[in-house]
């Protein structure tokens, strides 16, 4: 082997050795930058999260302003970790760009839900912990995140909702208001007075504590039925003991009413046979 090519493969190990030298270094500051920001994205979302609390922020936003914080994090961290490897910011940006404007036409339903769920978060129709109804969807809100809200439903199952079909139909608060009217519909013999019935009605609407003062009680007729005098029952009471009141008066009102001889009747008809049905029948 002559001195020429000893030189060559001299400069060759040389070149070989300072590259893995300078890549596998740039590998390992990579791995430890990543390792680091993503320990301390996680830190600064945690703190965030007891700032907040402490400064008692609303419930709704906590979460949300959690995650922003937690990938812008973790976004600068990943761009640090690739200009370990000398790939220049501008073509991370341009990059980034053509990945959102394909991504942008790939998930433009989940766009939608981004959008849905900034305006649900800045108009604030529902926040945690109020019940909501939309359709065949109900239940407690647990958490309104920036892709779907969760719920809690009645009966106890967990519900993830997109938020573009919380936004873009009609939707009931049932707790964003104090106080809520209870409207019961009860029915009463023709043959019984709807006056005393109205009066013990209202006496046991006045005796409930929970039923607020004002508006007033009121106990009104309100139609009459094939087999029955129609009542309304209404009061107001609070949004929180509304269901017990509810329930408490449903349970009273049968006794009530059997009190001044006033009784529930069962649906009826009335047979009227005339003399000559009577005559047909017995021929």
């Amino acid at each position: 082997m002559n001195i020429q090519a000893v030189t060559q493969l001299s400069s060759m190990w040389s070149f070989l050795l300072e590259s893995s030298l300078h890549y596998g270094l740039n590998a390992v500051l990579a791995i430890f930058t990543l390792a680091i920001g993503w320990w301390l994205s996680s830190r600064f979302a945690n703190a965030l999260d007891r700032v907040m609390i402490r400064a008692s922020l609303d419930a709704t936003l906590r979460p949300v302003l959690r995650s922003v914080l937690l990938w812008v994090v973790r976004l600068v961290t990943l761009v640090a970790v690739l200009g370990q490897f000398g790939v220049q910011t501008a073509s991370i940006v341009a990059i980034l760009g053509a990945a959102g404007l394909a991504i942008g036409l790939a998930l433009q339903g989940t766009l939608q839900n981004i959008a849905a769920g900034m305006m649900l978060l800045f108009l604030r129709p529902f926040q945690v912990s109020e019940y909501i109804s939309n359709g065949s969807i109900e239940g407690t809100v647990d958490e309104i995140g920036l892709f779907a809200t969760k719920l809690t439903k009645a009966d106890g199952i967990c519900l993830f909702v997109p938020n573009n079909q919380l936004w873009n139909s009609a939707l009931t608060n049932y707790s964003r208001n104090n106080t809520r009217r209870i409207d019961m519909p009860i029915s009463i013999n023709f043959k019984d007075n709807p006056a005393v019935a109205i009066a013990a009605l209202e006496k046991l609407l006045l005796a409930d504590e929970r039923i607020l003062a004002t508006p007033a009680p009121l106990v009104v007729v309100t139609d009459y039925a094939e087999s029955a005098v129609m009542l309304n029952m209404r009061g107001w009471t609070t949004t929180s003991e509304y269901w017990a009141v509810r329930w408490s008066l449903a349970q009273n009102v049968q006794a009530a009413l059997t009190a001044v001889n006033c009784s529930i009747p069962f649906p009826t008809r009335e047979l009227v046979v005339t003399h000559e049905a009577q005559t047909r029948i017995a021929g």
